[in-house]
């Protein structure tokens, strides 16, 4: 049976991300019946079903998943050789470019981000799509996000990943109901807000289940964006990021931070994207920007050092 040629490859990869035939198609600029066509040929030289129906939505088997990635990284150099090389200029890209963050990091990411695009006169579009730490895989290499960044720690060889910030966490609280000097007994009485760990920030509810504190949690949310206010109205408390809690401070002055009677740190915030070979011009750019704008002080050429190295 013949090898399948690159228009079909790229018909695959694409249905891959898109999943919808419709979709496929516009992206492609062919008819609905050529993608069938064309999918038809891949099920029969591959010997699997590679995507089923389920409603709208065409969902990848076992198989389909085990060939995207390496497809999709082939098609990448094919195109990155045969491709005109022009010199990327920001000022001059107004594409858009959508960013994975929790709700957490886009209150304490987005404004340096923002800045650093400003600084450099760049134009695009950034999207930003709201990050569920159990999707960030395959948002990344669906293509549906550019760049994610999260503290979970995902270790597939399908992404890089850079660290970008460590993570310390302290307690927050309302400075009209301080808490003691740090001890064991300082969280004695007190009650609890715990939020969400969807976003990744796992640590908080493992730190209250391991010290008995969780029968303290007097509410319980699912985004950080309201507890600075109930903070301020309330004697609660709030594990949270320092970098985080710093934030807050600023925009809450009567908030007032407490360092923890035990470690406090967890996996650090890291950035994750495609593979080297797969990312266009304008993600490596991107990539370069938000490190430069988010870091904490590590040097930038080595965090980019670590791209390529799947922690």
């Amino acid at each position: 049976m013949a090898l399948p040629d690159l228009n079909q490859l790229r018909t695959f990869v694409v249905l891959y991300e898109m999943r919808s035939l419709t979709a496929t198609a516009d992206r492609l600029h062919v008819t609905q019946p050529t993608v069938s066509y064309t999918l038809a040929r891949l099920r029969e030289r591959f010997s699997d079903d590679l995507f089923r129906r389920e409603g709208h939505v065409m969902v990848p088997t076992a198989r389909a998943t085990q060939l995207f990635g390496p497809l999709h990284e082939a098609l990448a150099q094919i195109d990155a050789v045969v491709s005109v090389p022009d010199d990327f200029d920001p000022a001059r890209f107004t594409g858009e470019l959508t960013l994975g963050l929790t709700s957490i990091g886009e209150q304490t990411f987005l404004p340096p981000i923002m800045a650093a695009l400003a600084r450099e006169a760049a134009g695009p579009h950034l999207q930003v799509e709201r990050l569920d730490a159990n999707q960030v895989e395959d948002g990344l290499i669906r293509g549906t996000i550019d760049l994610a960044m999260t503290v979970s720690s995902i270790g597939t060889p399908s992404l890089w990943r850079t660290r970008v910030r460590a993570v310390e966490y302290v307690a927050l609280s309302a400075d009209s109901h301080p808490l003691p000097h740090t001890s064991p007994s300082m969280f004695e009485g007190r009650r609890f807000v715990r939020v969400s760990a969807r976003g990744g920030h796992v640590f908080p509810l493992r730190a209250l289940s391991e010290h008995g504190l969780l029968p303290q949690v007097a509410l319980t949310v699912e985004e950080y964006a309201t507890v600075p206010a109930v903070l301020e109205a309330t004697d609660l408390v709030v594990l949270l990021p320092r970098h985080v809690a710093e934030v807050f401070c600023g925009w809450f002055p009567r908030l007032q931070i407490a360092e923890l009677p035990w470690p406090g740190q967890s996996t650090p915030v890291s950035l994750y994207t495609r593979r080297e070979a797969s990312l266009s011009p304008a993600q490596k750019w991107f990539r370069s920007l938000v490190l430069g704008a988010v870091s904490d002080g590590i040097e930038l050429s080595e965090q980019l050092g670590q791209i390529g190295h799947a922690d």
